[in-house]
């Protein structure tokens, strides 16, 4: 078992910055992938980022290349999401995912899920 503990959400005007954060615990010992989701209401929820825990090689949705990056400690099980230039359309709640065998990028494949930090981007 894998457990994902996220912070680092809650509300900030647009035009600013917030950093989340994914530790994991427990049988990390073979990650895979991390990677952010986000879902706002009535919605779906969508692909945001993920990075390869072996080579660092990281993937962005179209929506936030140039705004979000995401990185990772490996020594601390780890993920972030730096997020810049936050927009009012990014309010969501913020998803972290992890993976210890292949899993896409983008798809929803992923092994276990953290609960959800709020993020919520005021105009």
């Amino acid at each position: 078992q894998v457990q994902l503990v996220e912070s680092g959400g809650g509300l900030v005007q647009a035009g600013g910055s917030l950093r989340l954060s994914c530790a994991a615990s427990g049988r990390t010992f073979s990650s895979y992938r991390m990677a952010w989701f986000r879902q706002a209401p009535g919605k779906e929820r969508e692909f945001v980022a993920a990075i390869s825990w072996s080579d660092g090689n990281t993937y962005l949705a179209d929506s936030v290349k140039g705004r979000f990056t995401v990185s990772r400690d490996n020594a601390k099980n780890t993920a972030y999401l730096q997020m810049n230039s936050l927009k009012p359309e990014d309010t969501a709640v913020y998803y972290c995912a992890y993976a210890y065998r292949y899993a896409a990028p983008s798809g929803y494949e992923y092994d276990y899920w953290g609960q959800g930090t709020q993020v919520t981007v005021s105009s």
